[in-house]
């Protein structure tokens, strides 16, 4: 078996020179299959268990993964507002088949996210999203952000690589992002709430660069789209006639803050756990959410398998979350969590 293929030293370079990196094939298109057909038969049981309610007539699973849901929501938005909760889970942890394991845990993207993190010890981290932006829909319209305006603050010197993988071609047309270069070397600026779909907003003034100097970061099938915690972007309307299916996950080196190894009860409400001296340290960047070990040369015994990830997803998503430990944007409500905590691309 050919060993996957580490990215050239130019290529990590550039990633941390720009914030971002766009590499075309990650994947073979062909590696992704599996699970855009596992996610088409989730749609499709979810479909029918609304049939069965008496809530949904038409199926329309003739149309395929890259239109059936469009068409659901073009006949009743509620039924197409349900499969995309269905899918996205309370916090995330929703869908979390093998299929999507297999994605996350797969060792081209480890040899990749490896490259860039400069080490094997690799954690995927609490927050991954599915993304079905719909043709015409203002809900998948994301506007400026970094990912790091979700986290707690002290992960904002740290190191999270978001990899945005598109499922169908990524392309202007269909709504892919616009990402700002080299300006993840500052800090975290500041954020709204209120924003569209509740996510969080950089008004125009508060960015660190100019949004004309932005670049369209179209990917396709098979490519990955690597960004910073720290590297402002937005996503873009949908005006084609089909879905922009993506996933975004998430990474981080072993030595970054994390849950890894902790259940919810284990971690009091300011974001902190005792560890094994009995101090009090931070924990996960995104608390309420798993995180869980998927490389390792110094502890392979550690990595995570598929049922302990599913595991670990489905009690962190059956806990409330109860934790302050969120960053507070000034027109914040201290007791809850943060507006459009569903990081969004």
């Amino acid at each position: 078996m050919i060993p996957p293929r580490s990215l050239s030293a130019e290529q990590v370079a550039s990633f941390h020179e720009l914030g971002y990196l766009i590499v075309p094939d990650v994947f073979d298109p062909a590696d992704l299959e599996p699970l855009r057909q596992e996610m088409h038969r989730e749609i499709g049981r979810k479909a029918a268990a609304l049939q069965a309610a008496g809530k949904l007539s038409q199926l329309h699973a003739d149309l395929g993964f890259d239109h059936q849901l469009a068409a659901i929501q073009r006949d009743s938005a509620e039924n197409g507002e349900a499969i995309i909760k269905h899918l996205e889970g309370l916090r995330g942890g929703g869908f979390h088949a093998p299929e999507m394991f297999e994605v996350i845990a797969h060792p081209k993207m480890q040899a990749a996210v490896g490259s860039l993190l400069r080490t094997e010890e690799i954690v995927a981290s609490s927050v991954y999203r599915i993304r079905p932006k719909l043709p015409n829909s203002g809900r998948g319209i994301v506007p400026w952000h970094q990912d790091s305006g979700y986290f707690a603050t002290h992960c904002d010197t740290q190191l999270i690589i978001t990899c945005w993988v598109p499922l169908v071609d990524a392309t202007v047309e269909n709504g892919c992002m616009q990402i700002l270069p080299r300006a993840h070397l500052g800090k975290v600026v500041k954020h709204n709430t209120g924003g569209n779909a509740g996510f969080l907003v950089i008004k125009d003034e508060d960015l660190p660069d100019d949004p004309r100097k932005a670049i369209t970061a179209a990917c396709p099938r098979g490519g990955v789209v690597f960004m910073t915690n720290r590297t402002p972007h937005c996503s873009t309307p949908n005006t084609s006639d089909h879905i922009r299916w993506s996933v975004d996950l998430r990474y981080q080196s072993a030595t970054t803050p994390s849950n890894v190894g902790l259940e919810p009860a284990a971690i009091a409400a300011d974001g902190t756990a005792d560890d094994d001296f009995y101090a009090k340290v931070n924990v996960a960047c995104y608390p309420p959410e798993a995180d869980f070990l998927v490389s390792s040369r110094q502890h392979p015994e550690l990595v995570t398998t598929y049922a302990e990830y599913s595991r670990r997803r489905e009690i962190y998503d059956r806990t409330k979350s109860e934790f302050s430990a969120y960053r507070r944007w000034r027109d914040q409500p201290a007791a809850a969590e943060p507006a459009g905590a569903r990081t969004g691309h």
